[in-house]
């Protein structure tokens, strides 16, 4: 069983890193296919609202399946749908065909990010002890590859079509080989093996947890899409330094990810959510202040590193939360954080019309803040693998569904 719930781990592994390949494959390919449409960036950015909601209409179709047939059926179709969909911006000639394209990616993409955190909770629950961070860094990782791969052949003058084909099919041929390791829907965990001292499944502790999902994800969107742009407006950074900023927070937030499961497994998830946001509202505080280049890289870097654990606790803590509705919960909070995203480019664009753009940056500071106050929440769940004194931990348990 132990070599079961490794090769499970592995196959997540695999997941997480292919759909952070498959997103980056598009996201180095965005200039290239702008260009080649005929768009403006105005237009674009519309555009991208549509790959927002159909991920967010993907997670909500694939958290229930995922409870109703397994994370183990859902996973590789999931991953072989957002393969496929990866070929179709490609071929895009004008607006419309984009919009289609973008629609269905997202779809795809949605689908596997619920569908993958689904079965990642049901790891967790065999390994008894977090390792969700860890699944989070790896789809950073299949991003940075992604980028190396898709610069390269950009450098190579390929057409944007034929790179976005060929990764398509390296997706759906990892997503056949890493099926059969999934976890298979049968097995259960002993309820000794991870227990609550509360009711689970509260249906307010789960809207609860997809709010904090909602704002601090908001302030992942702020690095995204104001960091290098603040570094060269407010500091008069060239666009090469500028460009640090972003690589800056996501290479913090990229090795923080590998350590917060240490972190939750000795100190617990609250302290990770409570931490780790109240080291990021610093960090925040730090750029929105700095008036020299360095400082304002060093706060990019603490706010990445203080985020990096926030929302792997917050996804685990929900697919914990009830065993029957893992998935249905996950794409509860996913979903909701994934607004989150696309709120942070709305929000903080129309305060710059009434102060500058460091000074927006407070409202996200707030945010971290409030998710701080309230990490509280995660204590009605105890960290993975602390049992009661009174239950010790059993083997795993195999019944039907």
């Amino acid at each position: 069983m132990q070599r079961s719930l490794q090769a499970g781990r592995m196959a997540t592994f695999a997941y997480f890193a292919l759909n952070g390949f498959i997103i980056g494959m598009w996201v180095v390919h965005i200039p290239a296919i702008e260009h080649r449409v005929g768009i403006t960036h105005a237009v674009l950015g519309w555009l991208l609202l549509l790959l927002g909601a159909g991920a967010f209409a993907g997670m909500q179709v694939a958290g229930p399946l995922a409870d109703r047939f397994g994370a183990r059926v859902v996973v590789p179709v999931s991953a072989a749908l957002c393969s496929a969909t990866l070929v179709l911006p490609g071929p895009a000639t004008n607006v419309w065909t984009l919009g289609a394209a973008l629609l269905a990616l997202g779809f795809g993409n949605g689908c596997l990010d619920v569908a993958m955190n689904a079965h990642a909770v049901q790891v967790e629950h065999g390994y008894r002890r977090p390792v969700m961070s860890a699944f989070h860094a790896t789809y950073s990782l299949g991003g940075v590859v992604a980028a190396l791969i898709g610069a390269r052949a950009l450098s190579w003058d390929r057409h944007p079509a034929a790179t976005l084909a060929t990764a398509a099919l390296v997706g759906m041929v990892v997503a056949a080989l890493a099926a059969p390791a999934l976890l298979r829907p049968e097995i259960r965990y002993t309820p000794e093996a991870f227990v609550t001292d509360i009711p689970r499944g509260t249906p307010r502790r789960i809207w609860l947890l997809a709010a904090l999902a909602l704002i601090l994800m908001l302030c992942e969107g702020v690095a995204n899409d104001w960091s290098a742009l603040h570094l060269r407006d407010a500091l008069a950074a060239p666009a090469a330094t500028a460009a640090l900023a972003y690589g800056a927070f996501a290479t913090a937030m990229t090795a923080g990810r590998l350590f917060a499961d240490r972190v939750a497994a000795r100190f617990g998830p609250t302290t990770v959510l409570r931490g780790g946001a109240s080291v990021a509202a610093l960090g925040l505080a730090a750029v929105a202040l700095s008036p020299w280049i360095a400082l304002t890289l060093a706060g990019w870097t603490v706010f990445g590193a203080g985020l990096s654990g926030c929302i792997p606790q917050l996804f685990s803590a929900a697919g914990h939360a009830d065993r029957n509705a893992a998935g249905a919960n996950v794409a509860r909070v996913a979903g909701l954080g994934y607004l989150g995203v696309l709120a942070g480019p709305a929000i903080i664009g129309p305060l710059t019309h009434f102060m500058p753009l460091g000074l927006a940056f407070f409202l996200p500071v707030a945010f971290c803040l409030i998710a701080a106050a309230a990490a509280g929440i995660l204590r009605s769940e105890p960290a993975v693998g602390a049992p009661r004194s009174h239950a010790p931990i059993t083997s795993l348990q195999r019944h039907s569904r």
